[in-house]
């Protein structure tokens, strides 16, 4: 029996691209996600590039503590990729859907339409710069909704088109934790934007505060309605990858009950 040849660095990083898109439970070999991967690798099988991502998971420090082992020599080829992501998020990130577009043969934009009106009328370094921004901002927001089973933290509405991944510390004030799921909350339009506006936020306890102003200058209808039935309840956690308190508590200095 011919032995596979050990996988290409933009193998490992394209497996490791879907990992990040996948919920744990469907990293098997007869998820369609995995077999389009497979059939875009051409020589690798369903089989073995479910047993990569399941090295990926061994090796993430969530999946660690929930006692996710994965094959001594399959994780010793994820480390170095695993590396690079912890290093540099947003550089591996990009990287990756620049090699997935470049295996499936068409621009990058392609694969994310929905940054094309984002687009217009950029050139050269400039184009390059929001691609990249809107690319790895589109990821992020892949990883949190599946963490989040694809509903608002808050209200469980559960239909994608209204859904945002949310930042606890904003995109621009830290690098380094911008692509971090523990980052990010689910949450909808509305609520998106009243904890972006400091109206709304989540204490360590993960219990949904409202601000004084968001109560005295809505109607008393609207108010209980949208906001005073969620004030002091818990959010939706997600499955994997809950919020971490040192973020909940930056974002909570800030915030004027």
């Amino acid at each position: 029996m011919t032995k596979s040849p050990n996988w290409s660095r933009e193998e490992l990083i394209l497996a490791f691209n879907l990992y990040l898109k996948l919920p744990f439970g469907k990293m098997h070999k007869g998820n369609p996600d995995v077999i389009k991967l497979a059939n875009l690798l051409g020589r690798r099988t369903p089989d073995s590039v479910a047993m990569r991502l399941v090295n990926f998971a061994s090796i993430d420090p969530y999946h660690q503590q929930r006692g996710v082992k994965g094959m001594g020599g399959g994780r010793k080829q994820v480390e170095p990729i695993w590396k690079e992501f912890i290093n540099d998020q947003e550089g591996l990130v990009f990287e990756s859907e620049r090699i997935l577009a470049k295996y499936e043969k068409r621009p990058i934009e392609e694969l994310h339409p929905e940054i094309k009106f984002d687009l217009h009328n950029l050139q050269g370094e400039e184009r390059e710069r929001m691609i990249k921004t809107r690319v790895n901002q589109s990821i992020f927001r892949q990883m949190v909704l599946k963490t989040y089973q694809n509903r608002c933290a808050i209200s469980g509405i559960n239909l994608p088109e209204l859904l945002v991944a949310g930042h606890i510390i904003p995109w621009s004030e830290n690098d380094k934790e911008r692509l971090n799921p523990e980052n990010g909350i689910c949450l909808s339009n509305l609520y998106d934007r009243a904890y972006e506006r400091r109206l709304i936020c989540i204490d360590t306890n993960y219990k949904i505060l409202v601000s004084k102003r968001l109560k005295h200058e809505t109607t008393k209808e609207a108010f209980q309605q949208y906001f005073g039935r969620f004030e002091n309840q818990t959010i939706l956690l997600p499955l994997q990858y809950k919020p971490r308190k040192e973020f909940l508590e930056y974002r909570l200095a800030r915030f004027e009950p």
